[in-house]
């Protein structure tokens, strides 16, 4: 593994190589890789980054992997720079990725001036991977200067990709059950823009059926106030068909966004959030590389399977060998 002040250097030149190196690093738990995984994050923070983060949710099915290849494949005719970090659910044996995107995205990943990452979610709730924030700064430290991060799809628990992006995008299709059932308050309080799929073929109509639903359902979920009106379109991921106008509402948002202070705002807000992860994160690190604490664990576990401790006792038992050890 290259130092990070040799990786940060080499991903300013682009360094493709260095690049998922930088990830992998910033992804990693184990001990020794702690310190350089620090130095490289501060070293990438450091730079001015100009991108725009894009977070894109949408039930299984709604093709978010499609729209957001084609997504990808007009900014890059705009001139820009794509990175995507996809986010796969993980399997429970190996811990990695089930779906690899980057099958499900075989032109963009061709392209010089794209760059995909899967990642597993490690059961992470919120729908993104436990290091995702530490991923967009890298790749913007690279030149990216649009990243796409594509969530999980496990519909209320995804909260965690509205901390780490600039705009909240969400993916509907038409035909997919009541829409006051298939929006969640929470979510939809989030929510920038929705964005209603597959409007081609005999299904166009379906879908400008859809978007105006959705637009009654918005409407009555904000009380019938219009203080935030969120916009709905339709879009064919399949004929390419109105890529420019999602891209032409997203500029203007964050341009209105800057103009008032609210990015600015939510940017302040996305790192306060970055710093209570990262207490989680290193917290459950330290605790999983302490051999004394391990051992604790495991014989708690093996206590609660048997049935001769009730789980809370356990927990109780685990967070005072904690302090103990702490206090040692």
């Amino acid at each position: 593994m290259s130092v990070p002040s040799e990786l940060y250097e080499a991903l300013q030149k682009g360094d493709r190589v260095a690049l998922a190196r930088s990830i992998t690093l910033v992804e990693s738990r184990r001990p020794e890789d702690l310190r350089h995984k620090q130095e490289l994050i501060e070293l990438c923070s450091a730079r001015k980054s100009t991108s725009i983060r894009i977070g894109i949710s949408g039930l299984p099915g709604a093709g978010k992997s499609t729209f957001i290849e084609q997504l990808g494949l007009y900014l890059l005719t705009e001139g820009r720079r794509v990175a995507v970090l996809a986010v796969d659910p993980s399997s429970d044996r190996s811990g990695g990725s089930i779906l690899g995107d980057k099958t499900r995205m075989e032109l963009l990943s061709t392209k010089e001036n794209a760059y995909i990452r899967p990642s597993p979610s490690s059961g992470i709730l919120g729908g993104v991977a436990e290091m995702t924030r530490e991923a967009i700064i890298v790749c913007e430290a690279a030149g990216y200067d649009v990243v796409v991060v594509e969530t999980v799809g496990v519909g209320q628990s995804e909260f965690g990709v509205h901390a780490m992006t600039d705009f909240f995008l969400l993916l509907a299709i038409s035909g997919a059950g009541d829409v006051l059932q298939g929006i969640k308050r929470g979510i939809m309080e989030m929510t920038d823009a929705v964005i209603v799929n597959k409007a081609d073929g005999d299904r166009v109509d379906a879908a400008r059926n859809t978007a105006s639903d959705i637009r009654a359902a918005l409407h009555i979920l904000a009380g019938g106030s219009d203080t935030r009106d969120i916009p709905v379109l339709t879009i064919s991921s399949l004929s390419q068909e109105g890529f420019d106008s999602v891209w032409d509402m997203i500029l203007s948002q964050i341009d209105d966004a800057r103009l008032t202070g609210s990015f600015d705002d939510r940017r302040s807000e996305q790192m306060k959030s970055w710093f209570e992860s990262a207490v989680q994160n290193i917290l459950r690190t330290r605790l999983e590389n302490d051999e004394n604490l391990r051992e604790v664990r495991t014989q708690l576990i093996e206590e609660i399977e048997k049935g001769t401790l009730h789980p809370v006792a356990g927990a109780n038992t685990y967070v005072d060998a904690i302090t103990r050890e702490n206090l040692d």
